[in-house]
């Protein structure tokens, strides 16, 4: 029994004896990779400890090998951030808001209750007249000039009765409003430090690549500068936001109180203003949204020199270039924005550029989405003279364009003497509006790109002038009639309205796929105006003898609202 237990403990020891020889190597091994991490300016072919009592290292040692660069992370950004701190600060802002009738009802408590008083105080409003409450609210922002103009979001300031730029070093100055954007949700304000401040300066946002290194720097949930890391995750972002939106995501801590607060890269340059973030929470789930430098910084320098922004303006709306609509007229790729009317009074209101026409590149800078459009133009000098390449006719051919002020087109619509016309919009291919950038907002009343000149008739001839007889038409599954005075009061069609107006549509046929419905107006069909049914029906029988898999059309809705549409032919 002895014996047993002898040989039960020696095999025991022999065990341990051998872990203890397997795993020596290997702490020691990760020890060592911890100090090569640490002391990275060692030379590389520094050799090893020298060994003692003539012991050999074990065998297994040398396979194990490590990438000290590979375990060190990412560069520490301790020295770029503690010199932009200061230029970060907390803005605080207060609003008074009026109370409104008493609160809820108080409780009940046992009568002559020491509480009593205690709980009228709480539950009541003690004032009859309008009493006011202050809330206040928590953001961020930057200094971009030592004398103390500071960005931030609009959203963070509006409609704030009292605001406070607060910075690390508990100085708090009162701020003044120099100008905001709400188009990019974007303001500036003005401090009056007794000594310059930290300023930081825009770098160039579209150098930025995917995957770059960002830091955010901000006031999240009011705790003060805080600094995240992460990366450039896209560019580009279309949030619907606005009508400029060109985000770029990252994944970089992005909370609420980070609004308005800066998005550098590794070179301390401003690259993005942070903005927005996806959350269910209202935590940073890694998906955050900032104002692009190359956007912002026109839009601040405008503010702060003039107060206001001045954008440029091509006086035109648009609507995308679908598969169908690209086919119909002979593009090689669906890319662009394709023209569906011309403002009135506007800058291509000379017939420079017309409805139906293609915008590809403006300015020297490629129209991939019609998204891409009103940003190149806003973002361009009021006055400026512009290279614009359009499609027309099946080819391409280059316009000269002077931009004029986008906040102009509400006094072109005032201007317009036709008080009956509706404003413009360019829906989609089926007749919704959803998703569709208009640039020229707010151009009540103005002119529709209809006018006689666009479409190559007579800019005096009205609507009586047309010929009176009653024609139809099928085509395409639908049924098309003349404009006459009955149906124009049967459908309720505006008598700015011109074309052959559908009377019927088959269901299932090519037309009812495309949303059109009695009532709606075919005003042009591949870019030829119409006025009669069998103009309209010569038309796409020739369309088909080229070939042609659709055809473009221009459709007015009865109150005038167009867009264009590519219908299969059949």
């Amino acid at each position: 029994m002895a014996s047993t237990n002898r040989l039960l403990f020696s095999r025991s020891f022999a065990l341990l004896a051998s872990i203890a020889l397997i795993a020596g190597p290997i702490v020691g091994v990760t020890e060592q990779a911890y100090a090569q991490t640490q002391n990275s300016g060692a030379a590389a072919g520094a050799q090893a400890p020298t060994t003692t009592n003539n012991q050999t290292p074990p065998a297994a040692s040398p396979t194990i090998t490590t990438n000290p660069a590979m375990n060190a992370g990412p560069a520490s950004v301790a020295d770029l951030a503690s010199g932009l701190l200061d230029a970060v600060v907390n803005i605080s802002t207060s609003q008074k808001v009026k109370d409104e009738g008493n609160g809820p009802a108080t409780p009940k408590v046992p009568d002559n209750s020491p509480y009593q008083d205690e709980f009228n105080d709480f539950f009541n409003n003690k004032k009859d007249d309008d009493s006011n409450r202050k809330v206040s609210s928590l953001g961020s922002g930057f200094v971009i000039d030592p004398s103390g103009y500071i960005v931030t979001n609009n959203h963070v300031i509006e409609g704030a009765d009292d605001i406070e730029a607060i910075f690390p070093n508990g100085t708090k100055l009162k701020a003044k409003l120099i100008g905001t954007d709400t188009k990019t949700d974007l303001s500036v304000l003005k401090v009056e430090p007794k000594h310059p401040l930290t300023a930081v300066k825009f770098g160039d946002s579209s150098k930025m690549r995917i995957g770059d290194w960002v830091m955010a720097i901000g006031n999240p949930f009011g705790l003060g500068g805080s600094v995240t890391i992460g990366i450039v995750s896209a560019r580009g972002r279309n949030i619907n936001a606005g009508p400029y939106d060109n985000f770029i995501q990252t994944d970089a801590a992005i909370n609420k109180g980070n609004s308005g607060g800066p998005l550098f890269n590794m070179k301390g340059e401003v690259i993005g203003i942070n903005t927005a973030i996806i959350s269910p929470s209202g935590g940073s789930i890694g998906i955050g949204f900032a104002v692009p430098s190359e956007l912002a910084e026109g839009v601040v320098n405008q503010l702060r020199d003039f107060g206001e922004t001045r954008r440029g303006w091509l006086g035109v709306r648009i609507q995308p270039v679908t598969d169908d609509v690209a086919n119909s007229l002979g593009l090689s790729e669906a890319k662009g924005a394709l023209v569906a009317g011309v403002i009135k009074g506007g800058p291509v209101d000379n017939g420079s550029i017309k409805a139906g026409d293609v915008i590809l590149k403006f300015d020297g800078k490629d129209v991939d989405e019609m998204r891409d459009l009103p940003r190149v133009v806003a973002e361009s000098p009021v006055g400026k003279e512009v290279d614009v390449v359009i499609y027309r006719d099946g080819k391409q051919q280059t316009v000269k364009v002077t931009l004029g002020r986008l906040e102009d087109s509400d006094q072109a619509a005032a201007a317009s003497t036709d008080k009956n016309k509706k404003p413009q919009l360019a829906p989609d291919d089926k007749g919704n509006s959803d998703g569709v950038i208009n640039p020229d907002q707010g151009d009540d009343g103005d002119d529709d790109g209809m006018d006689g000149q666009d479409q190559g008739g007579d800019p005096q001839q009205s609507p009586q002038a047309q010929p009176p007889a009653q024609a139809t038409s099928n085509i395409l599954g639908m049924k098309l009639s003349t404009l006459t005075a009955e149906n124009r009061k049967s459908f309720g069609i505006a008598d700015s309205v011109d074309g052959v107006v559908i009377t019927e549509v088959a269901p299932g046929s090519a037309a009812a796929e495309k949303g059109l419905k009695p009532g709606d107006v075919v005003v042009e069909v591949a870019q030829e105006f119409v006025q009669t049914p069998s103009a309209a029906a010569d038309k796409v029988a020739s369309l088909k003898r080229e070939g042609r898999r659709n055809a473009q059309m221009m459709i007015a809705s009865p109150n005038g609202d167009l867009r264009f549409i590519a219908v299969a032919l059949e």
